[in-house]
């Protein structure tokens, strides 16, 4: 890891920005994907998934026997622990189900919301190197608490034409409608225009790799919704000297395996830290199974010594990651000074993986920055609010007068019309 010792704030926008890609060229080849889904449906999703999964596939619904046989085909143990984080997702979000209730705002004007669960929604799931089946848990669970009546989900199969069965088994238990063999560009497009086999949807949700990224924001410009934008996945930590070298070595590498162009930062007050950090670092890179794609990784990441707290939270604000991590003995107060971040991990005893997997929170979150403006997935994600309001003939009379005042000011006449026209209907009685 790149080390700086109290840098300058001058170059603190320098320090947090990640790196850049030339996409232009990458764009190109994803919009000529989509558009040939977009013209020729089923055809070109398998011959796109022919083309980069190297599936030769006869159809791309999986069939319930599929279903069926995937259940019984992983072991009781991780089957347990996946009922245990959907427990403890399920009880996490069921939390979040809140309609406004009616509020008078003033004599006879009455005005509530009421959400409504967006009718179908697709999930893309990512089977590359890591078969994500935790991510069919983070969005199954609040898209069927919302109350979405579709709930179509989209991962890549492997040469044989197989979905791992850790993903199978956790869409049936959490009751996705529709599975599909289809990875990458080809199955965003897929949702977004629909074909003869994958339904159109109104919003698609998930992680993935640079290419689903750019489909997802094209589709977005064809008027489907997304979650939010995203990108390669990221960890922020703050140590002070009561962080432990070995835990923290660890959740650093716990985001670096992810993929190489993954992002690990440190910021620290206690230079001491720094090199048994290091010999952590070094010390458990050589047992991971994925020691080449987090040694690229940590090659691009930082270690950021600065002179105080208050100077390591407002450059980790600026930064604002993905997942923080405040490995401090003074981590509770720390928290509230969080004002950028996806999700937060306080304490020693909180490893990122917990929130990944099984806390209950939700691990699909905004990335790149975006944690400035956007939120995580949530069962908020899955409904739309929509507005009412109702008028007694009272309630116009009081508020009629501003209504018209204020149309009329804008140069909308009929606007004002509409009340006076009522008003003098009213006034007649």
């Amino acid at each position: 890891m790149l080390i700086y010792r109290y840098p300058d704030k001058s170059l603190w926008p320098q320090l947090v920005r990640r790196p850049a890609l030339d996409t232009r060229l990458m764009e190109e080849n994803v919009k000529a994907i989509m558009e040939e889904v977009r013209e020729n449906g089923d055809a070109a999703v398998k011959k796109y998934t022919a083309r980069f999964d190297g599936a030769e596939l006869n159809q791309l619904q999986v069939t319930a026997a599929e279903i069926d046989t995937a259940s019984g085909a992983i072991a009781s143990e991780l089957f347990d622990a996946i009922k245990l984080a959907a427990s403890n997702i399920r009880k996490f979000h069921e939390q979040q189900r809140q309609d406004a209730g009616p509020v008078e705002t003033m004599p006879g004007v009455v005005c509530w919301r009421r959400n409504t669960p967006i009718e179908k929604v697709g999930l893309y799931i990512p089977g590359g190197t890591a078969p994500l089946f935790s991510t069919v848990l983070m969005l199954a669970i609040p898209a069927s608490i919302a109350g979405c009546k579709e709930i179509v989900l989209c991962t890549p199969p492997a040469r044989d034409g197989s979905i791992h069965p850790a993903i199978l088994a956790a869409a049936k238990y959490t009751g996705v409608t529709r599975i599909f063999k289809a990875g990458g560009v080809q199955a965003i497009a897929a949702m977004a225009y629909g074909t003869a086999s994958i339904p159109k949807v109104s919003k698609i949700f998930g992680p993935g790799n640079q290419y689903v990224t750019a489909a997802k924001q094209l589709a977005q410009r064809d008027g489907i919704a997304i979650d939010m934008p995203a990108g390669p996945s990221e960890v922020a930590v703050f140590a002070d000297g009561a962080a432990n070298p070995a835990f923290v070595a660890a959740d650093l590498l716990s985001q670096a395996e992810h993929g190489v162009d993954s992002q690990a930062l440190l910021v620290t007050t206690h230079e001491p830290f720094i090199g048994p950090l290091q010999e952590e670092l070094a010390r458990q890179l050589e047992v991971l199974p994925r020691k080449e794609i987090a040694q690229k990784a940590l090659s691009n990441s930082k270690i950021i010594l600065v002179e105080s707290e208050a100077d390591a939270m407002a450059l980790l604000n600026e930064y604002a990651p993905e997942h923080l991590i405040l490995s401090s003995a003074n981590a509770a107060a720390l928290a509230g000074q969080v004002v950028n971040a996806g999700s937060v991990f306080l304490g020693h005893y909180s490893p990122e993986s917990v929130g990944d997997y099984a806390s209950g929170t939700n691990h699909t979150l905004p990335t790149n920055g975006y944690a400035k403006a956007y939120s995580g997935v949530s069962v908020d994600s899955f409904v739309k609010k929509i507005t009412f309001q109702e008028l007694s003939a009272e309630g116009l009379k009081n508020i009629g007068g501003a209504t018209a005042t204020m149309a009329a000011a804008e140069g909308l006449e009929a606007h004002a019309y509409a009340v006076r026209v009522r008003l003098n209907e009213i006034n007649k009685q």
